[in-house]
């Protein structure tokens, strides 16, 4: 049987044994008839908040946070509407709106990634800046973390009048979803405030995982610090593989975000019955799957349906690399392994930014084989102790013929869109 796999800006088609394969996928939800009128109808009808034309005077600083360049947010649709329904329908000044990229601790957007994620027209037209988590001098504190760490915000943020955060709402492999608060923490807060709030003892907790919310130490704390500035208006919208809008949840930035997270809920959460011996993954395609990075993501919502040292194959395209130079490729390639990066990351004091992907990584490879397929070179998926893939299908037919007759093999076509779980 052909199996389309999300890769990249399209899609590997895989042939797997039909007598031995099981296809897991979301719900699929149809597209809206017209997203604009159902965002506006989000804007004027909220969840437990005012209307936002209610929030806004023609005096009103305002503050509107989007996702980057990693992330499926339709941008280019939302943001345009929003502005435009600000501006004719809100009263609001044109120069009295700021428009901040929640990089979190990724790298800046460049003006022509910042161009295609919001138009090159409200590029020209708005002050539109990236979040800078290192920089002090961007940051406001605002209280500190579980473990004494200060809790910084981004100024522009936390100085507005009017805080508007937008983005869309998936299973996420340690905070439950993404939106909602996420937008502010860890989208806007600083470096050493997101190591902190993302720590190894956080990360190990069983709580810390796909669809946990309530209960999820690491979400709970994101709730908290993004609810120390003040009242925030969310703008989030779910998504269906084309990524078409399916739904827009508006309004309070806590009550919208649960609604939407359970509309999610019930299109991602597939049961299954038993673990399988093989599970192959994406990471969603792109823009998920620019890096290996991301990559974790989907390795971990496969992980939870293998089998104790089953083989887990990742197809995740990797076009900007690990990325190279960055904290994780460093901490990949100062180790010997999973056990070294876990026994480092248990050394009291030891903290590295992006050490949760690593320690994520290392957690499954203890009780799996990972292989990876991407456009990474052989060495440079060794070096982050992983083994290339060449063929999938070859891969999956080799271990099928070890394993024996009995053995299944899982697919993910949509990666950590989907949140598998056993019975």
């Amino acid at each position: 049987m052909n199996v389309r796999l999300a890769y990249g800006q399209g899609h590997l088609t895989v042939d797997f044994p039909a007598d031995r394969t099981t296809v897991i996928e979301p719900a699929h939800v149809p597209g809206l008839r017209d997203e604009r009128e159902a965002v506006i109808a989000g804007l004027e009808q909220p969840i437990g908040a005012r209307p936002l034309s209610e929030w806004v005077r023609p005096d009103s600083r305002i503050c509107i946070v989007f996702t980057d360049s990693t992330r499926a947010t339709p941008n280019e649709r939302i943001i345009p509407w929003l502005l435009h329904f600000l501006i004719t329908k809100a009263g609001a000044s044109r120069d009295r709106i700021v428009l901040l990229n929640s990089v979190g601790t990724h790298r800046p957007n460049s003006k022509a990634e910042l161009e295609r994620l919001l138009t090159p027209e409200v590029v020209r037209d708005y002050q539109v800046i990236n979040h800078e988590p290192e920089n002090p001098s961007a940051l406001v504190q605002f209280g500190v973390t579980h473990d004494g760490t200060p809790a910084l915000l981004n100024r522009h943020l936390v100085n507005a009048d009017v805080r508007i955060i937008t983005g869309f709402i998936e299973p996420h492999f340690f905070a439950g979803f993404s939106g909602g608060p996420k937008g502010i923490m860890p989208g806007c807060a600083g470096l050493q405030t997101v190591i902190s709030n993302h720590g190894a003892k956080h990360i190990a907790d069983p709580r810390s995982a796909f669809g946990i919310t309530t209960g999820n130490p690491i979400w709970e704390e994101m709730r908290a610090i993004a609810l120390r500035p003040g009242p925030s208006f969310l703008l989030n919208v779910t998504l269906n593989e084309a990524r078409e809008i399916t739904n827009v949840f508006a309004g309070d930035l806590i009550e919208a975000h649960r609604a939407g997270t359970e509309f999610v809920r019930r299109s991602a959460m597939q049961r299954v019955k038993e673990p399988f011996e093989i599970v192959v993954t994406t990471n969603s395609g792109f823009p998920l799957d620019q890096n290996l990075y991301q990559g974790v993501k989907g390795m971990s919502a496969g992980a939870r349906i293998l089998q104790e040292q089953g083989s887990l194959i990742l197809a995740c395209e990797c076009r900007e690399g690990v990325p190279a130079g960055s904290p994780m490729d460093e901490f990949m390639r100062s180790t010997s392994g999973p056990d070294e990066i876990l026994a480092r990351l248990a050394t009291p004091g030891f903290v590295r930014p992006e050490q949760w992907q690593a320690q994520i990584q290392a957690l499954i490879q203890r009780r799996a084989r990972v292989q990876v397929f991407s456009a990474l070179p052989p060495e440079v998926i060794r070096a982050c102790h992983l083994t290339p893939c060449i063929d999938i299908g070859e891969a999956v037919r080799s271990r099928l013929s070890e394993l024996g007759p009995n053995a299944r093999v899982a697919v993910l076509p949509q990666g950590p869109l989907t949140i598998p779980y056993l019975a």
